[in-house]
């Protein structure tokens, strides 16, 4: 017959306070979202205040390329009647439509997109990249042909002529007109879409080219007589460049769109990196002390008794939450300072688990802080999980970046003589000159990741 008898076991649990579990919930939200959760928390706790709203990070387009005339752009977007793509005019003689992309993808997004399923080569996509780099919000190439070498490595030996034959390229993509130096190379190279049949196209071109002032000016007497034209060729020659877009690039990058609102930013000050917690478009919430004093000794008022505890939490769960997103931003830029200084080449192998063990957290946790949140530098904004990437090992008992190398393998192509393109094997010799350990097999897969054709693909051949 079995007795009833008390044992006594040891074990360890983990309990989730209702505390703890929002503060996880909040580490979790990504800037918008977590605004959005405050303003509905301030709706429904009569025990929270908001303290003074910081201003929302302003973002502007970048000052539109030295063009002929300002007064010429004016005209355009007072006049413009349409914007021409993928063959302008439609059969009934009216200019197709182009409307604003709405898919939230930036220009440059769109660009490179394009760049890697076009047919440019690993040396032309070298040079596509800092071409983009250089097209402003309107589509307009910022920078002079002469001074992009500088932004090349100099060992590829990059000439003006590849630049220029690059360019011709990249202004091919879409939108129509895009990578233009002037108003006039913008609207020109709209009007070259267009079918040759196109009627008065002869005369817009020129116009274009060469009479954008006097078309500003409205001097369309002193146009006929130097073109030697017609008043109704040249009302059609004007139609047919008014309907051009004289800023291309905000049809993939409207105004309206939405921008990525960083957690942290990080600068260097005095030789030194600083990171700040962004506080734009969050508010600051306190407890709203008059209310919290005339609780003290009441016992009733239970109801306003539980939205005190929960405005407490609220106050407490965000400041834990900006106190670990600190943490996790400091650690990662003391171990990416390379990557901060010099490029994606310095970037050092980082996994979840360094992170972990330095800020005394989980690994979970660090998972949490780097998804949607995103760090300010003067590189650019980033991910934080941008800075992670496995381990490679070296000769010299040092690690490298998969990142690293990666960029490593795309600088080694781009500076390659096309005419004798780099193996995968002959890469991963230079690679392990270099003391990088990485297999033929390893380069290859990073190679196709990266959407860079083999060498036999990449060879000049000779015509026959």
């Amino acid at each position: 017959m079995l007795k009833p008898t008390l044992q006594l076991k040891l074990g360890q649990s983990l309990t989730m306070t209702p505390q703890l579990q929002q503060a996880i919930r909040l580490l979790q939200l990504p800037v918008l979202d977590l605004s959005a959760q405050i303003q509905e928390a301030l709706e429904e706790n009569i025990m929270l205040e908001m303290e003074d709203l910081p201003d929302a990070p302003k973002t502007s387009a970048e000052t539109t390329a030295e063009i002929e005339t300002i007064k010429a752009e004016d005209s355009w977007q007072s006049n413009s009647i349409g914007n021409i793509q993928d063959g302008g005019w439609n059969g009934e003689g009216r200019p197709i439509q182009e409307f604003a992309d709405q898919s939230g993808q930036s220009l440059r997004e769109h660009l490179l997109w394009q760049l890697e399923l076009e047919n440019f080569t690993p040396r032309e996509a070298l040079i596509g990249e800092v071409l983009i780099d250089a097209i402003n919000d309107d589509g307009y190439l910022t920078a002079e042909l002469d001074g992009m070498s500088d932004y090349l490595d100099a060992d590829a030996e990059v000439t003006l002529e590849e630049i220029e034959h690059a360019l011709t390229k990249v202004q091919r993509l879409d939108p129509i007109g895009i990578g233009a130096r002037t108003l006039s190379e913008c609207i020109v190279l709209q009007l070259r879409q267009l079918e040759p049949t196109t009627p008065h196209l002869d005369i817009a071109t020129r116009l274009a080219t060469d009479h954008l002032d006097l078309i500003a000016s409205q001097e369309y007497g002193e146009i006929r007589r130097t073109l030697r034209t017609s008043e109704a060729d040249l009302d059609g020659a004007l139609a047919l460049v008014r309907s051009c877009n004289p800023k291309p690039g905000l049809a993939v990058s409207p105004v309206s769109a939405q921008y990525v609102i960083p957690d942290v930013f990080v600068r260097k000050v005095d030789g030194r990196w600083q990171i700040e917690i962004s506080a734009s478009g969050i508010p600051k919430l306190s407890v709203n002390q008059q209310y919290a004093k005339l609780l003290r000794g009441n016992g009733g008022h239970a109801a306003l008794r539980t939205q005190l505890q929960e405005a407490r939490w609220l106050v407490r769960s965000l400041e834990i939450r900006n106190e670990t997103l600190l943490k996790v931003a400091t650690s990662i830029v003391s171990r990416q300072k390379e990557f901060l200084e010099h490029g994606d080449e310095a970037m050092k192998p980082l996994v979840l688990r360094d992170v972990a063990e330095e800020i005394g957290m989980h690994e979970s946790t660090i998972s949490r802080v780097t998804t949607n949140k995103y760090m300010h530098t003067p590189r650019g904004v980033f991910e934080f999980k941008y800075f992670f990437s496995s381990h490679l090992s070296t000769t010299g008992g040092e690690e490298q970046s998969s990142t690293s190398v990666r960029a490593k393998i795309r600088k080694l192509i781009g500076a390659e003589n096309p005419k004798k393109p780099l193996s995968d094997n002959k890469i991963a010799n230079l690679l392990a000159d270099e003391g990088i350990s990485v297999a033929r097999r390893t380069v290859a897969k990073y190679r196709e990741a990266m959407k860079i054709a083999s060498s036999s693909e990449r060879k000049v051949r000779k015509p026959r």
